[in-house]
């Protein structure tokens, strides 16, 4: 493909509050990252399935449902769906995850939790953002960490092409989950794969696990 599009969201959460249980005063012991990469005449497919999962439970249509307020079944029929619109569409879709295991995180790299962030996405990122002349990179806005810094579209940019002697172009265009299915699917995604870990509830990971390029660090 000339051209494809990563939709990016995350699950867990940046603290470092080990002390009290998640959920309960204290932070989670992971973070996921998560992405939808699609090829161009196929992303629209991702919105519908998103669509359909609202037509069959009846989720309200002016609410953003997210993976968090999902049942166990409507969670095992997103896995069931995301792994059929894969199989039926080979070469259109992939889908990336990378997962910290938080606690064993050195102190050091603790003090900038955004270079963690980005270094996380490049990793997951970069070697399929190379194999594409145009990215089109769509995370939710709240993913994007800038504090530290170059931008995260600058340093993607500069590593695609110093480090991995790519000509790829990354478009950044951030936009709200609530006004694009697609990053609702990553949200979906990446709250699969952080269940998983986060909490051990693995049945929709178990069907979908062989359909996913996933990766985990500091375990």
């Amino acid at each position: 493909m000339t051209k494809i599009f990563i939709y990016l969201d995350e699950s867990g959460d940046l603290g470092w509050k080990f002390d009290a249980p998640y959920r309960r005063g204290g932070s989670s012991r992971y973070l996921t990252i998560a992405a939808l990469v699609a090829s161009e005449e196929k992303r629209n497919l991702a919105k519908r399935l998103v669509k359909k999962l609202y037509q069959k439970f009846k989720w309200p249509v002016g609410e953003e449902k997210k993976w968090s307020g999902m049942s166990a079944p409507e969670r095992l029929a997103f896995a069931n769906a995301t792994k059929k619109l894969l199989e039926d569409n080979p070469g259109h879709f992939r889908y990336i995850s990378i997962t910290v295991k938080k606690e064993n995180v050195s102190a050091h790299i603790r003090r900038d939790e955004n270079k963690l962030y980005n270094y996380m996405i490049a990793r997951a990122l970069l070697n399929e953002m190379s194999r594409h002349a145009e990215v089109h990179f769509v995370p939710d806005p709240r993913s994007v960490k800038v504090k530290s810094g170059n931008s995260l579209h600058d340093y993607l940019q500069t590593q695609l092409w110093f480090e991995h002697k790519s000509e790829a172009v990354i478009t950044t265009q951030p936009c709200d989950s609530s006004q694009c299915s697609q990053i609702q699917f990553a949200d979906m995604l990446s709250g699969l794969v952080q269940t998983h870990f986060e909490d051990g509830n693995s049945a929709p990971w178990a069907e979908l696990r062989d359909s996913i390029s996933y990766q985990t660090m500091f375990f």
